[in-house]
């Protein structure tokens, strides 16, 4: 094992660095991506939700 780093193993290195960090940078994105994603579906659930137990309301309220 060297116990000196030379110039070209330093490029190397720096070159492995920045592809890692590439792939962090996409792997974040779609990260994002499902976040937002999941928030849409969360207030779409919660506005069926609503809209069911508003029927529901009528539909009693309407027999009273």
């Amino acid at each position: 094992m060297r116990s000196t780093w030379t110039d070209s193993r330093l490029d190397d290195l720096n070159k492995r660095v920045g592809e890692i960090s590439s792939r962090l940078d996409g792997l974040s994105n779609r990260v994002d991506g499902l976040q937002h994603t999941m928030v849409q579906g969360f207030i779409a659930l919660v506005v069926i939700m609503m809209s069911g137990f508003m029927g529901l309301a009528g539909l009693i309220i309407a027999q009273i």
